[in-house]
This record gives structure tokens, sequence and C-alpha cells, in this order.
């Protein structure tokens, strides 16, 4: 997965707390983290992800991810949910 498939998804959510949030209601399908995140930010999220069996997809900037998510600043992580 690319950044292009970040853009097109049709519901998202951005953000450590938020893609948490979303992986333990059981909304997120699909997880993205950026690689220049903090690992002590993002390692929860890839070990919840990989807990309830949620596919995570790493990009290499949070900048871009950031961009792809339609916000200015960086994300450390987003989720494409149902």
């Amino acid at each position: 997965m690319s950044y292009e498939k970040v853009k097109q998804a049709n519901s998202l959510t951005i953000g450590t707390k938020q893609t948490k949030k979303a992986i333990e209601q059981g909304k997120a399908t699909q997880v993205i983290v950026a690689e220049d995140a903090d690992p002590h930010v993002i390692q929860p999220v890839i070990t919840l992800c990989h807990e309830r069996g949620i596919a995570v997809t790493r990009v290499d900037s949070m900048k871009r991810l950031g961009k792809a998510c339609g916000i200015e600043v960086g994300a450390a992580t987003a989720a494409i949910i149902e």
C-alpha cells in the first residue's frame, strides 16, 4: 500500500490515539505506520494490530503520511476504517 491508497480511502483515523481507538473498537481494517516516527509511539499500535490480526503497512515519512491524510502536519499512524 502506498500513500495513494490513503488518499483514496473513504474513511480514516489520523494519529496514534485515534488509531488505537479504532483498533480497539474493531473498526480498523488496515493501519499505516510512519517509519520515521518515534518507536515508543508506534510500537504499541503495531503490537495491538498483531494481537487483533490487522495488517500493518509501513511508509517512510510522517510528513508525507500527514499530507496523504489531508492534514498540514506529520502523522505517526493512520487507520483505514470500515
